[in-house]
């Protein structure tokens, strides 16, 4: 008969939980995550502690440095080889969110137009759901992001800051004016992207082969 002490002894140890990968461009992109909500509050404070214009131009430099800090997380991480797969994960996801955030802001702001809103929000959505269909069939080189995504995003990241800093420069460049032509551009590229995907993707859409649908 075992006494209660073998029986303890028998129980199996905890499995060693995989510590998550941490290094420069993974703390670069987390940066820019937390920044998300930093441009969306700096816009809740009251005036008499932050003036608009001061609201404004901090709004402006984080987004102008998030922007930044996209452009180099990458490259580090190719460069250096410390890519890893929650990088790859969360760097398209970081970028999504940073300028969805930002247009929700500008919206709410009266500085953007809801159709231009809806445009880039709603292409996101969409390219992002084909990506994943098309992974779904082993397909996924056909819509990978090429220099048409990326002159799209260099757009929007240029467009955004300016919309954001709003108030004329040195008193006389109508920044806004600047700012509105841009999104504007911005838009229609990201309008023109998503067909540009959606056109490569076609023959894998209308092939009949279609993976298992369903909501998530």
């Amino acid at each position: 008969m075992s006494s209660p002490a073998d029986t303890r002894d028998k129980t199996p140890p905890r499995a060693h939980r995989p510590a998550m990968p941490m290094n420069l461009p993974m703390i670069l992109t987390w940066a820019r995550i937390a920044m998300i909500p930093m441009v969306i509050g700096v816009f809740y404070l009251p005036e008499t502690a932050l003036p608009l214009h001061w609201q404004n131009v901090t709004a402006c430099a984080l987004f102008t440095l998030a922007a930044i800090t996209d452009a180099f997380d990458g490259y580090l991480a190719r460069k250096y080889q410390m890519a890893t797969p929650l990088g790859a994960f969360l760097d398209p996801v970081a970028d999504k969110l940073m300028v969805c955030a930002a247009l929700v802001v500008l919206l709410s702001l009266g500085r953007i137009d809801e159709f231009v809103a809806l445009v880039i929000i709603g292409r996101e959505i969409t390219v992002s759901a084909l990506r994943e269909w098309m992974a779904l069939v082993g397909a996924s080189a056909s819509v990978a992001v090429n220099w048409l995504g990326k002159m799209k995003t260099i757009m929007q990241m240029v467009a955004i800051p300016v919309l954001l800093y709003h108030d004329p420069l040195f008193g006389v460049i109508p920044v806004a004016a600047i700012g509105t032509v841009l999104i504007y551009v911005a838009a229609a590229l990201t309008l023109y992207s998503m067909f540009y995907y959606l056109r490569l993707a076609w023959p894998h859409l209308n092939s009949g082969d279609g993976g298992s649908g369903g909501a998530f």
